[in-house]
């Protein structure tokens, strides 16, 4: 069964009986036995009271104190059910009432108790709509003749009883291996599973990859029925498109990629133009390659795209959102014709957008650059071959000029950057949702403004054209994160001042960003606060972004080949350029250039026709949902890789002796952040034998009650590496020498 209950009752809605046939349609089931678990499936939820049937037509039942939420437990078997609306209530799930549901899980919950000022409402487990866990990294277990799998993740607390499948069970004892669940807990019955994978004798043994990947149920590769479906594709795919393209061959176009990855791609998706025009002003040319072109809605590569929902990235080894065989094939090559999807920028000299077109077009790339060769062209002045001559002229209007108009814009505004030394693996904010300041690779962040451009363009563009968009924003960080941070820099002698208390802005940050330049410490402050930023979502409608200041409508758009979401706005984008109506009815003699911003405020009608219309609104809000998961996953896939390789380099530096800041503070504890590696590791409460340490949380520090040494936020000190777990990524160290002399405050009772 390739769909989840989740994704079949996100097509039946409370007010609309949809026949078995369609959902047959949106779900892919294309053969007789899928078809048969379709039924069995819709007549186990009418049972269960989920839809109601009527003349051979589902929809669903409204109930009241039901909501669907994601389940996040601990290792100390408490559950909260996550909803989905950034403002919900978290709701509290006893171990009794979780109905053999796991950590991670998508549910539907049922509240059993309402929640007071100072407690969370309770709720029991309705329904498991969608299993988090497909497989899992274990350890294998014999008890009385029987192998068992015992998770790593101390989150999942169960065992799951094995089948032996012809392997050699005994010989892989205490070994870490990756696990199928073939049998999900039923009763009183256990899960069941069968090993696919012994990954090492344990997890220092195996790859960091192959744990990162199997830990998050990450595919290596494409199925081989996908493989032939594209296959197909290519054999099939004509070119009696209604979508009209216009020729732009003729612009000098060209490509710019990081050299670093630029080896592990299959795809170029991007490519830019710049014409010099007259008054003063340019024509900045985005082109992105037309994937939508050779990946039909609906067909088996595009389902396997939208579950896959984001390319992930794990150092060397990338796991593609699209098979080879078709990235190859819309990648932009140099002196080969292609189709793409441009955006037309007219630009001022002070860098304002005096107009834009949005078309599909053919282009033809003329040279392929990367980050670090524009580098070198453009400090290597007048000594340049010829044939790049032309190149360097717009590389120079770019880079130099049109660029730094546009940082000075975003900055204006109230947005802000980080200094770290990496670039995003996309050409925008990525997910991180703030633009990467990289003092060794500036071309990457200074491209990055032009691209948030263009995101910026095409989600106002499809807002004011009224049709379905994926947006994309980013939440406010919570208050919790910045005030740690504020008193980390405040003990730093760190003078900031904000707009509001407990109403943080973009400006605040930008402030914070500022100050913190100023500082020897800036690498670790920076860094702290990028990882306390939230993650970008995806919305059906547009919302706020923190990182980039922006208050409406924006849309991720120029990755199609790595990011679901935005192959789907270029399919809506295509559906507007060949089925959108450019006039209120047919009697109207000029339309309207659905694609230039000469359009917006003069649409009165529905741009797309209403079949199409609603098929898009039904498919957004499950694609949201789905995609926001995805993106989720992908981050901790590659934030997993980061600490494991973190953990083994300090694995090879145990005895060894480190300067560092002190982040945080607790009643076990405080954490260091070893500053010329940004690697965090624990000084636990009792390898501080010198004396008895107290806590005061107000002050944020541990005192000694003889020696009166504190351990403060931002302190200085000296560690040592003691102990290195690899798999959970946790750093023993202890003290060498540090800390500050404790003040009347801090000696003071909370």
């Amino acid at each position: 069964m390739d769909f989840s209950i989740a994704t079949l009752l996100s097509y039946l809605t409370h007010d609309k009986f949809i026949a078995p046939k369609v959902l047959e349609k949106k779900l892919g089931c294309e053969d007789e036995t899928s078809i048969e678990k379709l039924q069995i499936i819709l007549d186990a939820l009418e049972r269960l009271g989920i839809i109601v049937k009527e003349r051979g037509r589902y929809k669903r039942v409204t109930e009241d104190n039901v909501v669907e939420a994601k389940l996040r437990c601990s290792s100390k078997e408490f559950c909260f059910a996550i909803q989905d609306e950034e403002d919900a209530d978290d709701i509290y799930v006893s171990k009794n009432h979780l109905s053999n549901a796991w950590n991670g899980d998508r549910v539907l919950i049922r509240i059993i108790k309402e929640g007071t000022r100072r407690r969370s409402p309770e709720g029991e487990v309705r329904l498991i709509l969608e299993r988090a866990n497909p497989s899992l990294l274990a350890q294998i277990k014999e008890t009385e003749g029987e192998y068992l799998a015992i998770p790593l993740d101390d989150r999942l607390k169960f065992t799951l009883n094995l089948v032996a499948n012809g392997q050699d069970l005994q010989a892989v004892i205490d070994h870490l291996v990756h696990v199928s669940v073939l049998r999900y807990p039923i009763g009183e019955h256990p899960p069941l599973g069968k090993v696919t994978r012994v990954l090492g004798s344990d997890a220092e043994a195996a790859a960091d990859t192959d744990i990162v990947c199997c830990k998050h149920d990450l595919p290596h590769d494409f199925p081989e029925e996908v493989i032939k479906a594209a296959q197909q594709i290519l054999k099939e795919i004509g070119t009696d498109e209604k979508t009209p393209y216009r020729d732009l061959t003729q612009l000098l176009t060209f490509t710019l990629e990081n050299e670093e990855i630029l080896p592990h791609l299959t795809l170029i998706e991007n490519a830019f133009s710049l014409e010099k025009l007259e008054e003063n002003k340019w024509q900045v040319g985005f082109h992105i390659t037309d994937v939508a072109h050779y990946v039909p809605f609906n067909c088996l590569v595009d389902r396997m795209a939208k579950r896959r929902g984001t390319t992930v990235y794990l150092g060397e080894k990338i796991l593609p959102l699209i098979p080879e065989i078709i990235t190859e094939k819309c990648s932009l090559t140099v002196g080969k014709e292609q189709r793409a999807i441009s955006v037309l920028i007219t630009l001022d000299e002070r860098g304002q957008i005096s107009e834009y077109e949005i078309t599909p077009s053919l282009i033809k790339i003329s040279h392929a650059l990367t980050y670090q060769k524009v580098q070198d062209l453009l400090s290597q002045g007048e000594d340049i071959e010829a044939a790049l001559e032309p190149v360097l002229e717009r590389l120079r209007d770019l880079f130099f000029t049109i660029c730094p108009l546009l940082k000075a814009q975003r900055l204006q505004r109230g947005s802000f950057e980080v200094q770290l030394e990496k670039t995003s693996v996309f050409k925008d904010e990525g997910r991180c949702g703030t633009v990467l300041a990289s003092n060794t690779l500036p071309v990457s962040s200074l491209l990055a403004e032009m691209v948030v451009v263009v995101n910026k363009i095409v989600g106002q563009h499809l807002s004011a054209l009224g049709v379905p968009t994926i947006y994309c924003g980013q939440p406010q960080p919570d208050w919790e994160e910045l005030e740690d941070l504020l008193k980390l820099s405040g003990n730093l002698g760190i003078e900031i001042t904000l707009n509001a208390e407990e109403d943080v802005t973009p400006s605040d940050y930008q402030n914070l960003t500022r100050a913190f330049s100023k500082t020897s410490a800036s690498k670790v402050l920076y860094y702290i606060l990028q990882s306390g930023l939230k993650t970008v979502k995806y919305s059906s409608h547009p919302i706020p972004h923190f990182g980039l200041a922006y208050t409406d409508a924006y849309a991720h758009c120029v990755s199609p080949g790595q990011r679901y979401g935005d192959l789907w706005i270029q399919r809506v984008l295509k559906s507007v350029f060949s089925d959108g109506k450019d006039r209120r009815t047919k009697l109207t003699k000029v339309g309207v250039n659905l694609g230039s911003s000469s359009c917006v405020g003069q649409i009165t009608w529905n741009v797309l026709p209403p079949d199409i219309q609603q098929e898009l609104e039904e498919e957004i809000h499950t694609v949201v949902t789905h995609l926001n998961d995805r993106d989720k996953i992908a981050e901790d896939a590659e934030k997993d890789l980061e600490g494991l390789k973190k953990a083994d380099k300090m694995k090879e530096r145990t005895g060894q002796v480190f300067r560092g800041l002190i982040t945080g503070v607790q009643s076990y504890g405080f954490f260091v952040e070893i500053e010329d590696l940004l690697v965090e590791g624990l000084v636990h409460v009792s390898s501080l034998k010198d004396d008895w340490y107290e806590y005061r949380a107000r002050h944020s520090c541990l005192v000694g009650r003889k020696n009166r040494i504190a351990y403060r936020l931002g302190d200085e000190v000296e560690v040592q590496v003691k102990d290195v777990d690899y798999y959970r990524q946790q750093i023993d160290l202890v003290t060498v020498s540090g800390g500050s002399s404790a003040t009347y405050d801090d000696l003071e009772e909370d």
